[in-house]
């Protein structure tokens, strides 16, 4: 029997091992890092019959598949299957191959920013809607995991890295919310990112894009049966935005004439221009499975917010304080700089090969303030003196655990009555803090701890 290697004991490595145990095929997983944790997943893989092979990552003998769960190709363990004719696929790649007779239906999305807050959209609008479904992939849980269950749906949200990695994935619909330069270090170009990100079209049944977004928009065009979504007023096709209210022009009967209500402005929270492209996206998806309007406004009504993603704090001495720490590259602080009218901005981390220049010349109008932490502040610091030069600016080069307090103590020194101090980063956090929802605490002690001193 065929053997397969399995990259790395992480979440969906693990989860990959246990699922081709089950079915009675030999797998090796091999893992460089070994600590307590590990040791124990591999003893409980042991007993599933499993071998783990701590060490140097190298690629074991006879085997015939690698499963990785999103490492780059140029990746020594990677690279050595790709010159030895080894087949590479996915975690996600591995679990349609899998999937049982009469597997619920695909519904897939990716998109440089708002992924996770989408699919979650998508899961509440099922749910209401009395469908079995359930939000896998990029979002937590493998989908290798959940492709043998018996759910009438499956969101999956899916990273750049796990397209790459698959090639025969074709989801009853797929959707494409925004594209814009991240993970370049990963992919080498925006080119290869950008078409990564488009393999999520080449076999779906319904199209999903953001006919706003010219790169998603241009992914979609060789496609005939396409659904675009827009802030704008739809076009037949399109599901958009009349006054205050989300409309339908494609799943109708009759687009050219006709337009179905599926929710206001006021079920979208919170309720930012992004954020309602994030609801327009979801539904879109979950009509193509013919649900109703009024589930799919119950289901945003339902949807909560997942932390850290424009996220109100407190409001100390007339000023908001808001964590936006999810905000992990430019595209996704855009969306948050434009969401208010006075800002003081608390960004910096790690960059991952992205420009912030076009970020910063349009929120400059916004900007009140600006205070910078993390690896990469010098290059928004930058930024900030050729398309802002008036904004005063302070550089915060401590990285202990205390930074985040100097942080918002000079971010409050700079905000007057009425603007909003926004901790929208656009870049990564793991120079400083152990992820982005750390970051994001720590803002928001810190913002607390200034509340208690006035």
């Amino acid at each position: 029997m065929a053997l397969t290697c399995v990259a790395g004991l992480g979440v969906s490595g693990t989860a990959v091992a246990r699922v081709l145990a089950a079915r009675g095929e030999p797998v090796v997983v091999v893992e460089a890092a070994e600590d307590e944790r590990r040791r124990a997943v591999a003893a409980e893989l042991a007993g599933l019959g499993v071998e783990v092979r701590f060490g140097p990552m190298e690629l074991p003998a006879g085997v015939t598949r690698l499963v990785t769960t999103g490492w780059a190709p140029h990746h020594p363990l990677i690279a050595a299957a790709l010159e030895a004719g080894v087949e590479v696929v996915g975690e996600v790649e591995l679990a349609w191959r899998l999937r049982p007779v009469q597997a619920a239906p695909w519904l897939a999305l990716t998109g440089t920013n708002g992924k996770t807050t989408v699919v979650r959209m998508l899961t509440s609008i099922l749910l209401a809607a009395g469908r079995k479904a359930l939000a896998v992939g990029n979002v937590g849980l493998p989908v290798v995991e959940a492709v043998g269950e018996p759910y009438d749906a499956l969101a999956v949200e899916l990273s750049s890295f796990q397209l790459h990695w698959s090639s025969t994935l074709a989801p009853h619909a797929a959707a494409i919310l925004n594209v814009a330069p991240d993970h370049l270090d990963w992919h080498g170009s925006m080119e290869a990112y950008a078409a990564a990100k488009g393999r999520i079209f080449e076999r779906a049944g319904t199209v999903v894009y953001n006919a706003d977004d010219p790169e998603a928009s241009r992914l979609a065009a060789p496609y005939p049966d396409k659904v675009g979504f827009t802030l704008r007023v739809p076009r037949p096709g399109q599901l958009g935005v009349v006054e205050d209210l989300l409309v339908d022009r494609a799943f109708v009967a009759n687009p050219a004439e006709a337009a179905e209500e599926l929710a206001t402005l006021a079920d979208v929270r919170p309720l930012a221009p992004h954020n309602v492209a994030n609801a327009l996206a979801a539904a879109a998806l979950a009509r193509t499975l013919g649900v109703a309007p009024d589930a799919v406004r119950q289901g945003l009504r339902d949807f909560v917010p997942d932390p850290h993603r424009m996220a109100h704090v407190e409001r100390v001495g007339e000023v908001d304080y808001v964590d936006d720490s999810k905000a992990t590259n430019p595209h996704a602080a855009a969306a948050a700089l434009s969401s208010y009218p006075s800002i003081v901005w608390i960004a910096g981390g790690q960059l991952k090969g992205a420009d912030v220049d076009d970020l910063v010349r349009r929120a400059a109008p916004r900007l009140r303030g600006a205070v910078l932490l993390g690896v990469d502040r010098a290059r928004i610091a930058e930024a900030l003196a050729r398309h802002a030069p008036n904004v005063p600016v302070v550089d915060i080069s401590a990285q202990d655990t205390g930074a985040m307090d100097r942080v918002v103590t000079e971010a409050a020194r700079l905000a007057s009555p009425g603007d909003t101090v926004l901790l929208s980063p656009a870049g990564a956090s793991l120079d400083m803090f152990a992820n982005y929802p750390a970051r994001g605490e720590a803002f928001a002690r810190a913002v607390r701890g200034l509340e208690a001193a006035t």
